[in-house]
């Protein structure tokens, strides 16, 4: 591939002839970027991998022989890192197989642009979405063996005050005075329902406190995403609804294209605010929208929490919760898919810790009260 020269070199993996061309076309007129092979199936997806290397992998999910997530599960097993973004149709079905494919390591989706709205729209979308999504992923997956033999040949980087992965046995953990937490606000991107699965299952036991979260995807996506989150039974998940009471120990997603917005009741209590305004940093629903209702509600007894998942959105808002007393926890860049939002706080300093995934979720049970239970 060297005459490619420095060009990402992207697999076209779909069963529609029209679509394979469609996406080539839309994907070579990026100067950057340049489509080395085709596949009409999973099976012979598997095979291009092993044979081409590519780069990056735009995959269907619905095709002949071998469906999308089955080929998925295979290639994970030999190419854990390579950016595979499935490409799904924007229907109820569609969107379950998209959260299946996320949920089973795929790196992120983008919804197939409807034909019938004429090519050069599809190429438009496809410019819009497609291509930022493989370039941002490919630039992760160079960077992570370069980052490999950085800490193979020199001591790996405090990760912060207090930041240190392993706390048991050498210090009491009820010695260490923790602020209290009336709330807990995540938000995240690519990368993000595997990310939240894995989250959610160091969950062990149940929190004092409501936990909202924002991860940037469309309506219907989320509805499912809520549901699946629901059902791995270790705290109860729903799609937040407008007007809905605020309750601990509940946990609230924020419906696709709608933003999740928080205010107090004169009774004291907390109420959801659903709002269509418009998007901010191209995002709706956006993190910043969430963390400035939760500085206001909260202010320094709550605790945000930024995860996997490219650009920067969440930023500003975590300078207001932490303007107020409050703290910000960031994923660290090793076990993020990108560390994109979670790379900007910390380059602002504005990060009380820099946690690996595996241990999040005990770093949050940490700051819940065994005998509150704050609304």
């Amino acid at each position: 591939m060297s005459d490619l020269g420095n060009k990402i070199t992207v697999l076209v993996v779909d069963d529609s002839t029209i679509m394979r061309r469609i996406l080539a076309t839309a994907l070579g007129k990026d100067p950057d970027i340049s489509v080395i092979g085709f596949a009409s199936n999973g099976a012979e997806a598997i095979q291009a991998v092993k044979e081409l290397s590519p780069q990056a992998v735009t995959l269907d999910i619905e095709m002949p022989v071998m469906d999308g997530i089955a080929a998925l599960k295979e290639i994970r097993k030999f190419a854990p890192r390579l950016p595979v973004i499935m490409f799904s149709t924007l229907t109820q079905v569609g969107a379950r197989a998209a959260i299946d494919a996320l949920m089973n390591g795929a790196s992120d989706y983008v919804g197939k642009p409807a034909v019938s709205l004429g090519m050069a729209e599809a190429f438009n979308v496809l410019s819009q979405t497609l291509i930022p999504k493989i370039k941002g992923l490919v630039r992760r997956s160079l960077a992570a063996p370069r980052q490999a033999n950085a800490s193979a040949e020199s001591p790996p980087p405090q990760r912060s005050d207090q930041a240190a992965p392993k706390l048991a046995g050498k210090v009491s953990l009820s010695a260490i005075q923790l602020p209290r937490t009336d709330a807990v606000c995540i938000g995240v991107s690519t990368g993000g329902p595997e990310a939240l699965v894995r989250l959610f299952e160091g969950f062990n036991k149940p929190v004092s406190f409501p936990i909202f979260i924002v991860q940037h995807m469309p309506a219907m996506f989320t509805t499912i995403l809520a549901q699946r989150l629901n059902a791995l039974g270790k705290l109860p998940v729903v799609e937040a609804t407008d007007g809905q009471e605020v309750l601990g120990g509940h946990v609230y997603l924020a419906p696709g294209g709608l933003h999740m917005n928080l205010r107090k009741s004169p009774l004291g209590r907390t109420y959801i605010s659903l709002d269509d305004t418009p998007a901010e940093n191209s995002c709706k629903p956006a993190v910043d929208v969430l963390f400035r209702a939760a500085a206001r509600v909260y202010g320094a007894n709550c605790l945000a929490v930024v995860l996997t998942g490219m650009g920067y959105d969440g930023l500003k808002g975590a300078r207001d919760i932490k303007s107020l007393g409050g703290s910000v926890y960031a994923q660290d860049q090793e076990s993020s898919v990108v560390w994109g939002m979670p790379g900007a706080i910390v380059e602002a300093g504005i990060h009380n810790k820099i946690l690996p995934l595996a241990h999040m979720a005990s770093e949050i049970l940490r700051r819940s009260s065994p005998t509150s239970s704050v609304q």
